[in-house]
């Protein structure tokens, strides 16, 4: 393996903490004796296309530096490469770093333990959800959650996970259960009524709501969480569970294990990681091994 390590940064991330992350996770790479390139972007499909080269061309590792969406970009570089892919996560919401259990805005502890994990093979293998060419790291949601993050990704004034408390109280007002059909694993299809469908290789979304809190990064198979019809007052009462976890033992939460997904409902907009992939129907796919982190403990354990 190379010592050149590829920094893929968003200068914009967490409020320009972005840019000011690059140095310090950099200068705890150059410590240990690696060197480093900085890949920008000018835009988001200028900055994969950069990163793409960068590991078409043999770099060491990919890092990427900043939020969800930055992570989301690398790892359409790396997934299905043997690029090992390290996390700097210095954004608003920080779910999949979470889920790795690497620091959060603390580039040059996740520096340091990238360095230390490409020195002494501390490298694995975790899972990857797959939506024809799109890759995620965390959850799919649709429906009410869907809805959430759409709003909260038009509040420009707050952040983390006050404006996403802010969005489920606004979306609280125009709420409608939405009539899904639902096929796990190529089985039957099931009609239902549903809040939400979320669909989880890691554990939380929006800065550390728990959705899917007991799935595994590396069994090859979702968590597929269904919170059905219930009533707004419910809802109320469910969501502050979300960040514990604590919501998934509410009768109107069912959890199904999946390697295969196809979601269907009108007027409905998937988000995975965090940034828009389209309306529904799709088909989600669990892919075994399809990414290498660098990153400590058990996958999915936070």
């Amino acid at each position: 393996m190379t010592s050149e390590i590829t920094l893929f940064v968003n200068p914009t991330a967490g409020r320009g903490r972005g840019a000011r992350a690059a140095q310090p996770a950099a200068s705890a790479l150059r410590d240990a004796g690696f060197s480093v390139r900085t890949v920008l972007g000018e835009h988001a499909d200028d900055a994969l296309r950069r990163a793409r080269e960068a590991v078409a061309g043999g770099t060491g590792a990919l890092i990427a530096v900043g939020g969800d969406g930055m992570m989301s970009l690398a790892l359409q570089a790396v997934a299905g490469t043997t690029t090992p892919l390290g996390v700097v996560a210095v954004g608003t919401g920080n779910d999949f770093a979470r889920a790795l259990g690497v620091p959060v805005v603390d580039p040059a502890g996740a520096g340091r333990l990238a360095a230390e994990a490409l020195k002494g093979g501390g490298v694995r293998e975790i899972d990857l959800g797959r939506v024809g060419d799109r890759w995620f790291g965390s959850v799919l949601a649709s429906g009410f959650d869907s809805r959430v993050n759409d709003r909260g990704n038009r509040m420009r004034f707050v952040g983390g996970r006050f404006k996403y408390d802010l969005a489920i109280l606004a979306e609280l007002a125009a709420f409608r259960p939405v009539p899904y059909r639902l096929r796990l694993d190529g089985g039957p299809v099931r009609e239902i009524e549903a809040t939400l469908v979320a669909v989880g290789n890691g554990t939380s979304y929006g800065g550390g709501m728990r959705m899917c809190a007991d799935a595994v990064m590396d069994d090859g198979l979702f968590d597929v969480v269904v919170v059905g019809n219930c009533s707004r007052a419910a809802l109320l009462r469910v969501f502050p569970r979300v960040y514990r976890g604590t919501h998934l033992g509410h009768p109107a939460v069912t959890v199904h294990r999946a390697s295969s997904v196809e979601l269907s409902a009108a007027g409905v907009t998937a988000y995975a990681d965090g940034e828009p992939l389209g309306a529904l129907p799709l088909t989600a796919t669990c892919v075994p091994g399809a990414v290498t982190v660098l990153a400590p403990g058990s996958p999915g354990v936070l």
